[in-house]
């Protein structure tokens, strides 16, 4: 049975960001973990079993798409966004191409960011 709320796990470096990002998540999301560097996010996905990974593209020692495909390699159904302040094309492309389930400017809306968490969620098809 799917839960009532999505699970999501936020990694993101930035504490004041981490912290607003978990405010605006709790509303609709249950925040099962924030991890703040990129070496720890994929133990903390099999750990803390989230439905979605919100993940920033700059972490320190493995960055976010490094991160994404690592994530996509061991659970090809997984749900990872992709968020950065970078709004580059070629950023966003690789995102998707690492499996990327969606990729998001920091600056996007709250409702943005949980409106594509939710569709992740849904979606039972795989990222790719």
């Amino acid at each position: 049975m799917m839960p009532a709320r999505p699970r999501v796990l936020l990694a993101d470096d930035h504490p004041a960001m981490a912290k607003a990002l978990g405010r605006v998540l709790e509303q609709e999301c249950d925040v099962v973990g924030v991890v703040t560097d990129g070496s720890d996010v994929a133990d903390a996905a099999m750990r803390l079993h989230p439905v979605v990974v919100v993940v920033d593209v700059n972490l320190p020692n493995v960055n976010g798409l490094d991160v994404c495909r690592d994530i996509m390699q061991h659970n090809p159904l997984a749900k990872v966004i992709v968020i950065t302040g970078m709004m580059d094309d070629a950023i966003r492309d690789e995102a998707l191409a690492a499996g990327a389930s969606g990729f998001l400017h920091k600056l996007a809306a709250g409702s943005d960011l949980v409106g594509a968490i939710k569709q992740a969620w849904i979606d039972p098809a795989p990222a790719r």
